[in-house]
């Protein structure tokens, strides 16, 4: 086939070990090896998964080079040989790797340039965390410092990226089953770096931002769980972009916020939660019916509405926010106070003391901007 003189580079990410990045490369070689093309494995790290080693039978695999360091017999990718051996596409799993010392380069990455540079085609693999700018951000996130990373040049400059997504639950399954780690390793796994609020974090925020840092046009997200789907490039930085949350009551006038909140997600090409803090005590028959026109405009929207039943407001949407990701709070116009909340901040405001790295925004209500007895008011 025709190829330009520095190869194509795609690259397969994942939030974690175990969602199926290097499953997913070696189908690429596959599809690859079917059109006629010259393809090699040029490194698979299958970390003991059978189905990973099942997958790459049928493809070439390039034996990897012995060598010596301080008394250890190290094997790593031999560049050298690719480069001789010279095929269309070469598959290189775990681009964040550092090499032993002795090699042509320090890091695998820099061995992908080299194979680009002599007009091969690679396709290769990395976990987001690897990425250099997102190592401070993992860290506060997770608490576990990664030692190993990627220059964020080398995602950017990449001709395709391939998002390989599950769910952290999904991926928890598959730890358990010994189908990400040996045994030995499962439960330090479960108790250390796997944990949902880890896997939640690294999938809605960093992937956010490396869509946002590598592009839309060149990010295409797959899902290899039970809901297995393909998404566009433009879907693919959606799913991973904003998240908004409109904080409502069963009233007429907070449909306009449910509205506003809509209008705003579709623009942002993001998820909208609807959420209503109910107080612990029975319905009145006015809140009955706002709860009931409220699930009907929501259905309408597309939007969802959730109803959580506390007496504390701002740590209810604080909870929830934090359980659904949400980048961005809408919450319509505060009533007039009523006795003791005459000296207790407005809802906004203690919205936003609590929702760190949270924006939140009040939905003007146009009606009230000229009655000046409405100026003053708390939720």
């Amino acid at each position: 086939m025709d190829r330009p003189d520095r190869g194509r580079h795609k690259v397969f990410l994942g939030m974690a070990a175990g969602v199926g990045k290097t499953y997913a490369m070696l189908e690429e070689g596959h599809e690859y090896l079917e059109d006629g093309d010259d393809v090699i494995v040029g490194v698979l790290e299958t970390h003991g998964r059978e189905a990973t080693a099942a997958r790459a039978v049928g493809l070439e695999i390039l034996p990897r080079r012995g060598v010596d360091y301080r008394g250890s017999h190290l094997e790593e990718m031999d560049l050298p040989g690719i480069l001789e051996r010279r095929p269309a596409v070469c598959l290189i799993d775990e681009l964040a790797h550092t090499n032993a010392p002795g090699v042509e380069h320090a890091k695998r990455y820099e061995d992908v340039e080299t194979v680009l540079d002599a007009g091969i085609d690679v396709v290769s693999t990395m976990n987001v965390q690897h990425l250099e700018s997102l190592n401070d951000l993992v860290t506060e996130l997770t608490g576990v410092r990664v030692r190993e990373t990627v220059p964020d040049v080398v995602l950017a400059r990449a001709d395709d990226v391939v998002v390989v997504d599950l769910t952290p639950e999904e991926l928890l399954e598959r730890l358990r089953a010994g189908r990400v780690y040996p045994e030995h390793r499962i439960e330090a796994a479960l108790n250390g770096f796997f944990t949902v609020e880890n896997l939640v974090s690294l999938r809605e925020v960093a992937l956010r931002q490396v869509a946002e840092a590598v592009g839309a046009q060149r990010v295409t997200r797959v899902e290899l769980g039970s809901r297995g789907r393909s998404m566009s490039g433009e879907q693919a930085a959606s799913a991973v972009a904003e998240r908004l949350l409109a904080l409502v009551r069963p009233r007429p006038e907070d449909q306009r916020v449910v509205r506003r909140a809509w209008r705003s997600a579709q623009r942002l090409g993001a998820p909208l939660d609807v959420l209503w803090v109910q107080p612990t005590r029975e319905l009145g028959d006015e809140e009955d019916r706002g709860l009931r026109a409220l699930r009907r405009l929501c259905a309408l929207l597309g939007a969802e509405l959730h109803v959580v039943e506390s007496d504390d407001v701002t740590r209810a949407v604080r909870e929830f926010a934090r359980e659904r990701r949400t980048t961005y709070v809408l919450v319509g116009y505060p009533h007039p106070p009523k006795g003791l909340e005459r000296f207790r901040d407005a809802l906004p405001v203690r919205l936003v003391r609590a929702l760190e790295g949270i924006d939140v925004r009040i939905v003007a209500d146009r009606a009230r901007r000229d009655d000046p007895d409405e100026q003053e008011s708390s939720w």
